[in-house]
């Protein structure tokens, strides 16, 4: 089946956003724009039918679609935020994603945020962070129970989301910085590591075998390459300025209707 990617523009007020472990900076937003459209275009090369979202100008973070949702092939799990000003972008998002898939919502006092959230095959790995709390992960344990999936807590460390510190390449291998979670809970998968001075290099996006990387990781890059994957560099200065990763500004899943 095809694959889908939903998006959203940058909000105009992206200045505002939540920053955990990145220093504030000015926010050029028409940069930022620009190197959001140049994302899309990215995907759209892949064969990916993007769905652009408007901008929410209210809702800084809005763009980092991801983290709202965990859509899956039976289901989409609409989150509850960690990050209580985020709670808002939700509504708009779930009538986008309800669309291609049946609902269902984590409630409080559960929290969990999609980029917390790394999949491998019938397996969700969920970062024990500052946005996903344990009542959230049981209530997405008990959500997917009967779909058949293992869910997973991995302990993590100086890092917003776990797919800061790991993210899964497909052919049984994760990228990951070593230093910032328990690698462990991932059992037996090969691991190739980020390069040394690039520790925020494991937030990459695989599609295929072709990984979208942020061009800011040269050094992760050419790894990703000797290891035999093609890599596609993009730069993501801007974005990167309000705490994003490559994965958390798209939810990317078969296009199956809801009911097919």
């Amino acid at each position: 089946m095809p694959l889908i990617a939903i998006t959203r523009a940058v909000s105009p007020t992206m200045n505002d956003c939540q920053l955990a472990f990145v220093e504030r900076q000015p926010i050029d937003i028409a940069k930022a724009i620009a190197q959001h459209d140049e994302y899309e275009a990215c995907l759209r090369s892949l064969g990916i039918a993007v769905v652009s979202l408007p901008a929410l100008p209210d809702m800084p973070d809005a763009v980092f679609v991801e983290d709202p949702a965990i859509v899956l092939d039976e289901v989409a799990i609409m989150t509850r935020m960690g990050a209580e000003s985020r709670r808002g972008e939700s509504a708009s998002l779930g009538e986008a994603v309800a669309r291609f898939r049946p609902l269902r919502w984590i409630a409080e006092p559960g929290t969990i945020e999609g980029g917390d959230v790394v999949r491998i095959g019938r397996a969700l790995f969920v970062g024990n962070s500052a946005r996903s709390n344990s009542a959230g992960i049981a209530q997405l344990a008990r959500e997917l129970a009967q779909f058949g999936y293992a869910v997973r807590a991995v302990d993590m460390q100086n890092c917003l989301h776990l797919k800061s510190a790991c993210t899964y390449l497909g052919r049984d291998t994760v990228l990951a910085n070593r230093g910032w979670l328990d690698l462990e809970s991932f059992g037996n998968v090969r691991v190739i590591e980020v390069a040394p001075g690039e520790p925020a290099a494991a937030d990459v996006l695989a599609i295929g075998d072709t990984v979208i990387v942020p061009a800011s990781f040269p050094e992760t890059a050419r790894i990703l390459e000797r290891a035999g994957w093609r890599v596609l560099p993009i730069d993501v200065s801007e974005l990167q300025k309000a705490e994003a990763g490559v994965t958390c500004m798209s939810l990317i899943f078969t296009a199956r209707p809801t009911g097919v």
